[in-house]
């Protein structure tokens, strides 16, 4: 199959968040399985500093934008190790600034003129470099549009008649949504602003469109898919989604084992596998202690948590799961990584600069730090509100450091709670919080911390599930192919009557 992605992040180019991650290997795996790949995504400017040579390809495409004519040309350059394309739609007015989405004052609030632009100038990019193509995957509300185009076919490219259109949901929570006059840029007309199109509330909702219009609609989890069809996780959209619930999927993300694996990460003091964890984990706490500051103790467990400090990623908890435990004069450290809501900032200061043996605290992102918290860590905290897939508890489970996890989402899926009869089946790979409060999360951490201090041979066998299990782009490639392979069948046999 010949395959394009519609992405606004892939790593190594640009970066917020997971779907970055996604789109920076879920189109390798595709290309391993034999599909020709590309990727159309804006040119930021943080893709200058990508490490990735970028060459100018002498394409220019032309988007009439109500009445106005706006101009791009087409960049051209690689995901790494691969010889996937990818293309940046170089228009610099939209897209070359200092963030992707927004500044301190919030988002761009020209950002349904940039997104629009950007989804109808890879329609005529696709024309442009393919002709044809059977699957566009569209990732968020960014790319919300082109599923639309495609089913209504306003935009003048014989390609839509055949091709399927996928759209991802990679967090629900980010819609993508507009005062209605902003209709005009979108290349609709007002017979499309209807609730069974691209009206929500008398606004525009570009992820609502893609929903609408997509020939199958993926997320990255199963219980995620389930979830966002109820009201309490559909963010207002789970009577659409449940409209689509025949064509919708939960497919896992997965991790690339070139970048996160123990056995030969560089960023390591000292590497290991499934047979040697115990002693590299403990060579890899002691240097993470040090970075730290903590006192050096090889017997104190260690907690690490990495990622934004939000509210949907449970701090609230975290940090009066903190106080009770560093308060009671606790023998178990705490090393922390990430940046966000300035109360949590505080809150985490305040709390490190009174308990400095017991509390590392780095605000900000370090990549080679996020290495070393999960391979020097006893156990990774994840107890997130709602989580769409998560990847830092598939890293945790590759490194030996058990998970204690809120069960919703992709962490449900993918962590096996430790009770007494999953561990003695020997299934288990993590803790569950009970309830979803300080309590809960107290409960589960105690019965964390009593299991590994009392029944240590029971600790090893959980780390060491965890680390036998397979959460490879390469699984997760094959059910992406399969839904692929499905939804173009559907396509084309509807096409031919």
């Amino acid at each position: 199959m010949k395959i394009v992605f519609i992405t606004t992040e892939a790593v190594p180019f640009a970066k917020t968040g997971g779907l970055a991650d996604v789109c920076g290997s879920l189109p390798i795996e595709l290309a391993n399985l034999g599909h020709e790949v590309s990727v159309l995504m804006p040119a930021f400017h943080q893709i200058r500093d990508a490490g990735q040579a970028i060459v100018d390809t002498n394409i220019a495409l032309r988007v009439a934008m109500n009445g106005q004519d706006i101009s791009a040309r087409l960049a051209k350059s690689k995901l790494p190790n691969s010889e996937v394309a990818v293309y940046f739609i170089n228009q610099p007015q939209l897209f070359d600034r200092p963030q992707l989405y927004g500044d301190q004052h919030g988002d761009y609030r020209d950002n349904a003129l940039r997104f629009a632009f950007f989804s109808r100038a890879c329609l005529q990019a696709i024309d442009r470099l393919h002709g044809t193509v059977d699957v566009v995957h569209c990732n968020d509300w960014q790319a919300g549009l082109v599923p639309a185009h495609m089913a209504t076919g306003l935009e003048p490219y014989a390609w839509m008649r055949t091709a399927a259109s996928v759209l991802t949901i990679h967090n629900l929570a980010y819609q993508g949504t507009f005062p209605k006059t902003d209709l005009p840029l979108t290349g609709f007309d007002w017979d499309y602003f209807h609730a069974r199109a691209l009206e929500f509330y008398d606004q525009l909702n570009y992820l609502k469109t893609g929903i609408v219009f997509a020939d199958a609609v993926t997320t990255v989890s199963a219980r995620y898919a389930e979830e966002i069809q109820t009201p309490q996780h559909g963010c207002g959209l789970d009577g659409v989604l449940r409209d689509r619930a025949g064509d919708l999927f939960g497919i896992p993300n997965g991790i690339d084992n070139t970048i996160w694996n123990p056995t030969s990460d560089k960023h390591l003091v000292q590497n290991f596998s499934a047979e040697t964890w115990q002693e590299g984990k403990a060579a890899n706490r002691a240097a993470l202690q040090a970075a730290f500051g903590l006192r050096q103790d090889p017997d104190m467990p260690l907690i690490g948590l990495v990622g934004r400090l939000a509210e949907q990623k449970g701090w609230d908890l975290v940090i009066a799961a903190m106080r009770h435990f560093l308060e009671a004069g606790s023998t178990v450290q705490w090393v922390v990584l990430g940046t966000g809501d300035p109360r949590y900032h505080e809150a985490l200061s305040n709390l490190a600069e009174r308990h400095r043996d017991h509390l590392g605290l780095h605000l900000g992102f370090s990549d080679k730090l996020a290495h070393r918290i999960e391979a020097g860590a006893d156990i990774f905290l994840m107890p997130s509100r709602y989580e769409p897939c998560g990847l830092n508890q598939l890293y945790s489970l590759k490194y030996g450091t058990v998970p204690v996890v809120n069960p919703t989402g992709g962490l449900a899926d993918t962590v096996v709670d430790a009770t007494p009869e999953n561990v003695a089946a020997g299934t288990a790979t993590g803790f569950y919080l009970p309830t979803y409060d300080p309590a809960g999360l107290i409960d589960a951490l105690s019965k964390a911390l009593t299991l590994r201090a009392e029944t240590p041979e029971k600790w090893v066998q959980i780390a060491q599930s965890g680390m036998s299990q397979d959460w490879s782009w390469g699984r997760s490639a094959a059910r992406y192919e399969a839904v692929y392979e499905q939804t173009l069948a559907r396509k084309r046999a509807v096409s031919t009557h």
